[in-house]
């Protein structure tokens, strides 16, 4: 019978492996309707810039200034007092949606502008990262105490090892599943979705089958009722090229995918990824759930509201280098990091980005050095060009004190790399910008 739960042969033959995959529903957007409830099943947009103060409180205060308005009449708000899309002019993006936005076909990664024109009613309000971290430790926390071997994935995802938790057996998982949704939903007031599988592959496409706030039980039994159909894009590292080629053999599906013999993917994706590729759609995934991971590198950057000239603009573009600088920085010591690779990342006004690095011969988690070394790396692009996202990245980690051990042996270059001809650049752009590098 689909569905049911064999009991082992014998008590030491090993339990059915059962992943979950764990993923918040809308959670930048949720933890914006804790604060504002009356938003509630109305299309709201997350995105376009950083939380500081609350300027739907301070415009009510300004509005009715004869009334002591504080943070505990949020949800007395009227809906009409709130920012809405359709006035929102910039160069920002969604973080994310409700799914009552989500309807309009409004989605993560949007442009703002973009999403104006196909919700125009959508109210639009700020990201508050400081909440969305503390959400998410809470969350992560909760289920924790439930099941202990947890991957953290991002601030909104993880996977979760079943297998030997008591209950991650019945019913193929579901039980734990509802329990972990119940206390998640106790301890935070937002709902999640999560999908159960024999591997962290399926689980992660299990995980968007019923959402919001759902639960997809998929054994190796189900694979081509419930997963040969999803389009290949589905699969967590199938991009949009590798998709674009897929689908030019006329390869559109999951399950097309696995009618494809072996060797002629080898033979049109090369060997490791042709390989991968069918084992994926077959369902193969033997990775396990790693509790502990350490990072490759840290990053900050940031997308202007207008695009911005390293001539004209030199001020506004330093002061914003340099806070990213600190930003990274900052994240390193937090976190217990150095690194020894700095490098950049520009985005120009025609969407081409560029990036540059260099490593250097010792590890740092100082800001003066990250810019220093970023700033010399943006001697080696095109500064002439307007430009719309910035970015600094840290790689080749370590944790101070360990410089001896495996990471240090990570360094390929202990010095800037030469300049090309192809990475010159008119030094007076980058001279006004950073006259400090003279």
């Amino acid at each position: 019978m689909l569905g049911a739960v064999t009991a082992p042969a014998h008590p030491t033959d090993p339990l059915p492996r059962r992943i979950a995959h764990l993923d918040m529903d809308a959670f930048f957007a949720s933890v914006e309707l804790l604060r504002y409830p009356q938003l509630k099943g109305l299309p709201v947009v997350i995105g376009g810039g950083r939380r500081r103060d609350d300027d739907v409180l301070a415009r009510l205060r300004e509005t009715y200034p004869e009334r002591d308005w504080s943070d505990g009449d949020l949800s007395r708000i009227p809906l009409d007092f709130f920012p809405r899309l359709a006035s929102y002019t910039g160069r920002g993006v969604i973080t994310t949606a409700t799914y009552a936005a989500r309807q309009f076909g409004v989605g993560s990664a949007m442009g703002l502008m973009k999403a104006a024109k196909l919700c125009p009613q959508a109210i639009l309000l700020p990201v508050d990262f400081d909440e969305v971290r503390r959400i998410s430790r809470l969350f992560k926390s909760t289920i924790l105490e439930i099941a202990p071997v947890m991957e953290d994935r991002g601030v909104d995802e993880v996977y979760i090892d079943f297998t030997d938790v008591p209950g991650g057996q019945r019913e193929g998982g579901r039980v734990l599943a509802r329990l972990i949704q119940k206390s998640i939903f106790q301890a935070t007031g937002i709902t999640c979705s999560i999908g159960v599988a024999p591997n962290k592959l399926i689980a992660k496409m299990a995980s968007e089958f019923n959402k919001p706030n759902g639960i997809s039980i998929v054994w190796p039994e189900d694979l081509q009722e419930k997963i040969w159909p999803l389009p290949c894009r589905k699969v967590n590292g199938v991009g949009p090229k590798a998709d674009q080629k897929l689908q030019g053999y006329g390869i559109h599906t999951i399950g097309e995918l696995a009618a494809r013999e072996p060797g002629w993917l080898i033979e049109h994706f090369g060997k490791s990824y042709g390989r991968w590729l069918h084992a994926v759609s077959w369902g193969r995934d033997d990775r396990p759930v790693v509790t502990e991971s350490e990072p490759v590198s840290m990053s900050r950057e940031t997308t202007f509201e207008r695009d911005l000239h390293a001539v004209r603009d030199r001020t506004e573009l330093g002061a914003v280098f340099t806070r990213l600088c600190e930003q990274v920085a900052d994240d390193l010591r937090r976190k217990g990091y150095a690194g020894k690779t700095i490098g950049i990342k520009l985005r120009y006004d025609n969407f081409q980005s560029v990036t540059r690095d260099v490593t250097i011969d010792h590890f740092t988690d100082d800001a003066a050095t990250i810019r220093r070394q970023a700033g010399l790396c943006l001697k080696r692009v095109d500064l002439s060009r307007r430009i719309r996202l910035l970015g600094v990245r840290v790689g080749k980690l370590v944790k101070p004190g360990t410089e001896d051990g495996p990471a240090a042996g990570y360094s390929e270059n202990t010095a800037a790399k030469p300049r090309t001809a192809k990475d010159k650049s008119t030094d007076e752009h980058t001279d006004l910008l950073f006259p400090e590098l003279d």
